[in-house]
């Protein structure tokens, strides 16, 4: 069971940082980034594209893939997205969706749908007994990893001038810039950062499961759970709420294998029933 747990923990970490990437743009920018999880697969691609045919390893791609992704991000959000802010949700939803088509498309039509190998970095191949199990030196990495991307985004949102600037811009704009702050670029910028969150998930993936143009169809419906059970828009919310369900996921495995692909939307459904707002939304 306690390996289950740790093992679930790794899972609830790329829901964390994934569903922080989600709840950033949402809740800054209040878009449904549908193609969060192409940008996900598209951090974990260029991380194996890298490797394959320039020799670039992992801990390079750790921080340029997210640099790739986040410019991606910047021509979506100033060729497409700035033109439905004001628009109803859906639209938001379906050009992102779009998007996610389009992108998958191109990469399965190079790549198809078979797995791609990326090993493990070699600094952190073995593992290490933890005298009730072996926990791989990687999985490890990804949690601490994942932790500490996720509170240092939580820290700058929630405890910063910029995050304060942020988080005025989207309730206020034009007093914002009275202040001397250009907000359509803080907006780009903030869309980016979501972007890159989801490239660094890609990244720390990519040693962990196949890489495939169809990996982040696999999670992404998963992260949209998170969110909505966190609380659209909560950046602590979708934290504890990626790694808790992360660990029951894991827990679930142990005592009913059967219901784990759908103890996630079992309490999605119940905390919609009990609070729509999520555990950490705030209720209009």
């Amino acid at each position: 069971m306690l390996s289950q747990l740790l093992l679930g923990l790794v899972n609830g970490s790329f829901y964390a940082i994934l569903s922080l990437g989600l709840a950033v743009i949402f809740g800054l920018l209040n878009v449904i980034n549908f193609a969060h999880g192409a940008l996900f697969m598209l951090g974990a691609l260029l991380t194996w594209m890298a490797m394959n045919y320039f020799g670039i390893n992992y801990w390079v791609m750790l921080i340029v893939a997210p640099l790739i992704v986040g410019l991606l991000g910047v021509v979506i959000e100033r060729t497409m997205l700035r033109w439905i802010y004001k628009l109803d949700h859906l639209y938001g939803l379906l050009l992102t969706l779009g998007l996610t088509l389009i992108i998958e498309g191109v990469f399965r039509s190079i790549y198809g749908v078979s797995g791609l190998g990326y090993d493990t970095p070699e600094l952190l191949e073995g593992a290490t007994n933890l005298g009730f199990m072996m926990l791989p030196n990687y999985r490890a990495w990804v949690v601490v990893a994942s932790i500490i991307v996720c509170l240092a985004t939580w820290y700058v949102i929630e405890k910063t001038k910029l995050g304060a600037y942020l988080r005025a811009g989207t309730e206020n704009p034009r007093l914002v810039e009275a202040f001397g702050v250009n907000v359509p670029v803080m907006i780009t910028l903030t869309y980016a950062f979501g972007a890159a969150l989801a490239a660094f998930a890609g990244v720390l993936a990519a040693p962990v499961y196949q890489v495939t143009p169809l990996m982040g169809q696999n999670l992404i419906i998963v992260v949209f759970a998170v969110v909505v059970i966190g609380g659209m828009g909560s950046i602590m919310g979708s934290i504890l709420t990626g790694l808790g369900l992360g660990v029951i996921e894991g827990l679930t495995k142990v005592f009913y294998p059967e219901a784990s692909s759908t103890v996630v939307f079992v309490i999605m459904a119940i905390v919609l029933l009990i609070r729509p707002a999520g555990l950490f939304g705030k209720e209009k």
